[in-house]
């Protein structure tokens, strides 16, 4: 439940058309429900403003199906990330509508198709090694309500690819930028943009790219001011922090 979600409710209260004891039923889980083996945070849109998102590692499909229902039991939209076909299969018995992202690793269930962001994001790869990486980016930005567009293949190593979509950068609010290798990408793009980029290493590249800490590291010592960096391989991250950035007025 939400701000807006939550003034409803009391409008309707106030008009008669909801029962106190009934807006009390939909009230009584806020601002967490217990299962047992999870504390599902059904407050956290009300507090940040974007609902619980579901990390699908150590969790078995039946866990991971039943945080979904109950997430999704508040009308919200719903986003599982890094997610296997069991865990998706397990809330597809429960959700017809839920889609799988394969490439993302994503499940989402799309209640709200409202677009809150006042622009345009866009998420770069820098190769399409990395495309798996932005698609989460990519996936998370769209559930959270976003208009996105994404710019794939454009690495350093043919500059000439990049500059060719200037026009699509130059469009956006927010930049995604994902690389592996040696994280050459954001820098460039931050030169050539006044938005704020958002930086995300990937675990792409040969020995000495040490599983994206070679990216991590030449991205945090980037030259260009707009650029913030976060996690290895952290798509989801990128994608909400943009989603935020894009809401601001």
């Amino acid at each position: 439940m939400d701000t807006a979600s939550l003034k409803k409710l009391f409008e309707q209260v106030k008009r008669g058309k909801v029962s106190p004891d009934e807006a009390v039923q939909r009230l009584r889980h806020l601002p967490f429900e217990d299962l047992g083996f999870a504390n599902v945070d059904h407050h956290r849109a009300l507090r940040a403003g974007m609902p619980e998102i579901i990390f699908g590692p150590g969790k078995t499909p039946e866990q991971l199906a039943e945080i979904f229902a109950r997430l999704a039991k508040h009308g919200r939209n719903v986003l599982a990330t890094r997610v296997s076909p069991e865990q998706f299969r397990a809330v597809k018995r429960k959700f017809r509508k839920a889609e799988f992202h394969e490439l993302a690793r994503a499940i989402t269930l799309t209640r709200d198709a409202t677009v809150y962001g006042k622009g345009k994001i866009v998420v770069v790869s820098a190769g399409t090694s990395d495309i798996p990486v932005a698609e989460e980016a990519v996936v998370t930005a769209q559930i959270m309500g976003n208009e996105v567009q994404h710019v794939y293949d454009v690495g350093v190593a043919g500059i000439h690819r990049l500059l060719a979509r200037r026009e699509a950068l130059t469009q956006a609010r927010v930049i995604v930028v994902c690389a592996g290798m040696e994280g050459a990408l954001p820098s460039v793009v931050g030169g050539l943009v006044g938005v704020p980029v958002i930086a995300v290493p990937t675990s792409v590249g040969y020995g000495a790219s040490y599983k994206g800490i070679a990216a991590l590291l030449g991205m945090l010592n980037s030259c260009a001011s707009n650029v913030t960096v976060v996690n290895i391989d952290n798509g989801f991250g990128a994608g909400y922090v943009a989603s935020v950035i894009n809401r601001l007025e």
